[in-house]
């Protein structure tokens, strides 16, 4: 097993990665769960791993849990309401745990749900996709959808503690486990050179599922947005590096219905997008632009955005991006592969020609 720590002075807390973890919760949690756990989880999670769960907590908790359905779309207010209600009917009180059990969308919701339970309670993440194991789960982002923008309402919280558990992988989806690679080649452009270029060399490795490849991958991750939370908890600054391809897919993700595109779909769109503005505004040599397009072609994950999203939709949606201050939208470019910025100064026109030449790709 490897731990990550995540530095936010009282409030730090770890990120343990491993096989076999899930049964071994009991000990893996045993400072960071109170009494009353409250485990919020989705349809298809709970058929694989609410019982494991529920019988490594018992009987030392007590246990209830909310089931929501699955998929981005459930990722709305009526599921928070729904599983405040449940809570407020279980009698939980302040002092309780809420455990998010699944992949994104359920880590999303869970967190925002403890966030605003009582004014705040605690909460663990057990990410069990890719995608939220080397991201999602880390960071203290919590969020719903909004039917005019994604995670347009939502809360800082961190949890007390992450377990990932890769075994999870085994029981995920191809589609779902190529968007997760997503999220970690982000991670090689915006930060790592060296472990862009490792990527290019175990691909299939990971692809494939190889235990001590894919560790590596989600440790590295995990490394490197712990980095950048610490020194940037609330997304002053350079936070916002971590949302390389972010504006671009969650407009991407919002125009084509939630759910129709997965997370990591429409980022891999979005990271093609940026490097295509990056290199028209030369900050970036043709050859890198070409080495992120062949990488994200090699984990099979799409570099054309949706010719279906008119340009005046895809200024409408980014403009109300998250990122967005005094009215500018800031988009997040590499400058080389390991290595990017955040800049306001790319004109409408640049940015249309752009989104219309990934489209052809």
């Amino acid at each position: 097993m490897q731990q990550i720590t995540v530095q936010l002075g009282t409030r730090s807390y770890p990120i343990s990665i491993g096989s076999g973890l899930l049964p071994m919760l009991s000990s893996q949690l045993k400072k960071h769960l109170r009494r009353q756990v409250f485990i919020i989880t989705n349809t298809r999670v709970a058929e694989l791993y609410l019982e494991k769960v529920k019988q490594a907590l018992q009987p030392d908790h007590q246990i209830n849990w909310f089931i929501m359905q699955d998929g981005e779309a459930y990722k709305n207010f009526e599921s928070y309401q729904q599983a405040l209600d449940h809570l407020i009917t279980a009698s939980y009180g302040r002092d309780c745990t809420v455990v998010a059990l699944g992949g994104g969308v359920v880590g999303d919701l869970a967190g925002f749900v403890a966030a605003s339970y009582q004014r705040g309670v605690d909460f663990v993440q057990l990410p069990t996709t890719l995608l939220s194991q080397v991201d999602s789960s880390v960071g203290g982002k919590t969020a719903i959808n909004h039917p005019q923008g994604k995670n347009l309402v939502g809360a800082f919280h961190q949890p007390q503690a992450v377990v990932i558990d890769i075994d999870c992988l085994q029981t995920l989806p191809e589609r779902e486990l190529k968007a997760g690679l997503a999220e970690i080649i982000k991670y090689g452009i915006m930060a790592d050179a060296e472990f862009f270029a490792w990527l290019e060399t175990n691909i299939k490795k990971l692809l494939e599922l190889d235990a001590e490849s894919i560790t590596y991958a989600i440790a590295t991750s995990c490394q490197i947005k712990a980095n950048v939370v610490a020194g940037d908890e609330r997304e002053k600054g350079q936070r916002a590096l971590l949302n390389l391809g972010h504006t671009f897919g969650h407009a991407i993700e919002t125009a084509s219905g939630y759910g129709n595109w997965l997370h990591g779909e429409a980022v891999a769109a979005g990271m093609a997008i940026a490097a295509q503005v990056a290199q028209c505004e030369e900050l970036i040599s043709n050859q890198d632009y070409q080495r992120i397009l062949r990488l994200l072609v090699a984990a099979g994950l799409p570099v054309n955005a949706p010719s279906t999203i008119s340009w005046p939709e895809w200024q409408q949606l980014m403009g109300r991006d998250k990122k967005v201050q005094a009215g500018q939208i800031r988009y997040v470019l590499p400058t080389a592969i390991g290595a990017a910025k955040i800049t306001t100064d790319i004109s409408d026109s640049t940015l249309q020609q752009c989104v219309a030449e990934v489209r052809a790709l």
